[in-house]
């Protein structure tokens, strides 16, 4: 059994993370969260610690490393985007390896100092890929691969996921705190392209704003067009009663690729790789994060190139307004 602590034991994906400690044999121990809205943990681990200061939950880690002989194996990191840098950080010189939500980091050059600290402390960092471990996903990437490097495939992404007003009040909403976005509700979508086409050749956005964004990608293998909405109004059929306001596509060659369903133990199947020594690294995040920081940096360009058609409706209506 390991010892786990958690930090963000409050936020959306953190009951992901307990499931997948108990699920996998091991122990929450600790867990932080400035907000005390938390009851889920009963459900998991309702005699682990609790603190929503940062400062006792650091204090109180080093108590149990040095008095008590029950030093964190892993420290699971669910807090906002902006914070997973420093978060990553306190793990490695705890002398625990890091488990952290995606986004990693924000900026690329970030990995590289991530990476000098776990090279001075001998710890390792995982990041969370969970699509890389979904079964269409690995069965599409195996396909890609049998075609060999350089045949192109026409592929057109497109995620809509409802959010309210909230979201924009929310740290989410704040580009500095999360990216914005492409970065927030697209970087595994980005990750997944990468691992089953490849690295990519060009890179065109043709429309970015708080809501909505879209864009045009090129890999080794395959023409990407791209579509990101949080705006409800997008949605294909308005959902029914009690049912997630979410649509997700992906469409390789004019054939869709159905991978609605399957992630419920996709946290768990990503705990027993890293327990197992396997899981994926800052290398691995490496260019997902690449693509998404140059999109937040770019210029959009309007419908000049292949567009996708909801980003040119969306571009049209507007030009009409």
């Amino acid at each position: 059994m390991k010892h786990f602590g958690l930090i963000g034991a409050a936020g959306f994906v953190a009951p992901r993370h307990m499931k997948a400690t108990r699920d996998t044999g091991n122990s929450l121990i600790a867990a932080f969260d400035p907000s005390d809205s938390i009851g889920i943990i009963d459900s998991y681990f309702p005699d682990a610690d609790f603190f929503t200061e940062f400062e006792r939950f650091d204090r109180h880690v080093d108590l149990l490393r040095h008095n008590r002989g029950m030093a964190l194996d892993y420290v699971s990191i669910c807090s906002p985007n902006y914070l997973h840098d420093a978060h990553v950080r306190f793990a490695l010189r705890v002398g625990a390896d890091a488990i952290c939500e995606k986004p990693l980091v924000l900026n690329p050059w970030n990995l590289d100092a991530l990476e000098s600290v776990s090279r001075e402390t001998g710890r390792r960092i995982h990041t969370i890929l969970q699509l890389r471990l979904h079964p269409a996903i690995k069965a599409l990437r195996e396909q890609v691969l049998s075609k060999g490097i350089g045949h192109k495939h026409d592929v057109d992404l497109t995620y809509i996921t409802s959010r309210g007003h909230w979201y924009h009040y929310s740290w989410k909403g704040d580009v500095a705190k999360s990216g914005g976005l492409v970065t927030n509700i697209g970087i595994h979508f980005f990750d997944m392209l990468t691992w089953c086409f490849g690295l990519p050749v060009a890179n065109i956005v043709h429309m970015h704003s708080p809501r909505k964004a879209a864009g045009y990608l090129e890999l080794e293998n395959a023409r990407v067009r791209w579509f990101l909405s949080v705006d409800r109004k997008d949605l294909p059929v308005p959902p029914a009663p009690g049912r997630p306001a979410t649509f997700r596509s992906l469409k390789m060659d004019g054939q869709e690729i159905e991978f609605s369903d399957g992630f419920s133990d996709l946290h768990t199947e990503s705990y027993r790789e890293i327990l197992q020594g396997r899981g994926f690294g800052p290398t691995d995040a490496r260019p997902s994060i690449e693509i998404v920081h140059e999109i937040r940096h770019a210029a959009p360009n309007g419908m000049r190139g292949d567009c996708h058609p909801l980003a040119a409706n969306v571009i049209r209506d507007k030009a009409l307004v």
